[in-house]
């Protein structure tokens, strides 16, 4: 589908590099500080046993082998010869630094052009930084930082369970900036407990702060969760598809137009799930999305309008 209403992630990759650029998926042997008591248990209210990825290698498989076997199998299904080494699930910056270098050099390899770490706001540190601003120079990577946030909505953060606020998210931003890192923020629009005045901040936190990349989901529900048990007791009524399409749209007409969009809607898993995707695919809900913006005539930066001393008027 030609899309043009709004900054395409794949589209930058392909001008970036010269040709497609697939990510490969990287499972670590990690937690995350609100599972293993260091600021909770039980880790956030959605979170499965799996975290934030569903079609990973085991863990127990070396990362440098990961590596190799997602890259034989994308070259074969996709022809591609370009790769982003992907850390993804849990929180990939939450261990002894020595650990955190030794995975990041295994993960680089011959036609590897950049690196994604998945990580919490509240788990980025200057030493970190500082190594990863040290191998983007050595090697010429492009280095990103993704960023759960979900939300700027902080008393949903507080319900969400996620052990931060808005703050540790802002600091985060400003120190990948400082050594030369990109962001990329992880937002879900359909929470329950967020308006429309919620989805609109989002857009203005992001365009504020410049990251350079968003990623937006739509909340799922999954099996022997704490919001899977508030789910199902009818404690928790999720938002309608119409209405999580208003959200994606509104979001994207408040959101800087040079802001990268990984993604508007985002796949997950049916099995062990009480609710995804309102049933239907991603896709097809991306098409809605995109069809809609189309008629309406509108795009990503239509209502930009904030940033730089809005009141000032002088004529």
């Amino acid at each position: 589908m030609d899309i043009t209403v709004y900054n395409v992630y794949s589209k930058y990759l392909r001008e970036r590099f010269g040709e497609k650029v697939y990510k490969l998926p990287i499972s670590l042997p990690v937690t995350c500080p609100n599972r293993d008591g260091c600021l909770g248990t039980g880790g956030c209210i959605y979170c499965g046993e799996e975290g934030g990825s569903f079609e990973n290698l085991s863990s127990t498989i070396s990362v440098r082998e990961q590596v190799k076997r997602n890259m034989e199998y994308i070259r074969k299904k996709y022809k591609a010869e370009k790769f982003i080494s992907y850390f993804q699930s849990f929180t990939n910056t939450y261990m002894p630094l020595e650990d955190f270098k030794r995975y990041i050099k295994e993960s680089i390899m011959e036609d590897v052009v950049g690196i994604s770490i998945s990580t919490r706001p509240d788990c980025i540190n200057d030493e970190y930084l500082k190594f990863l601003s040290e191998i983007k120079e050595e090697y010429g990577l492009e280095i990103t930082m993704e960023l759960g946030l979900q939300t700027v909505n902080y008393r949903t953060l507080e319900i969400l369970n996620r052990g931060h606020t808005l703050a540790e998210f802002i600091d985060a931003v400003i120190r990948n900036k400082r050594y030369g890192i990109r962001t990329c923020t992880h937002l879900i629009l359909n929470l329950p407990w967020d308006d429309m005045a919620d989805v609109i901040e989002n857009a203005k936190i992001l365009s504020a702060l410049d990251v350079e990349e968003v990623k937006l989901h739509a909340l799922y529900v999954v099996e022997n969760t704490e919001l899977g048990r508030r789910y199902r007791e009818g404690n928790v009524t999720l938002v309608s598809k119409e209405e999580y399409i208003e959200r994606v749209i509104t979001f994207l007409e408040y959101l800087k137009e040079d802001i990268l969009v990984q993604r508007i809607i985002g796949r997950a898993p049916e099995e062990n799930t009480l609710f995804v995707n309102w049933n239907e695919s991603w896709w097809k809900i991306r098409d809605e999305i995109v069809d809609e913006m189309l008629r309406r005539h509108t795009k990503q930066g239509a209502k930009c309008n904030y940033l730089n001393g809005k009141a000032i008027k002088w004529k």
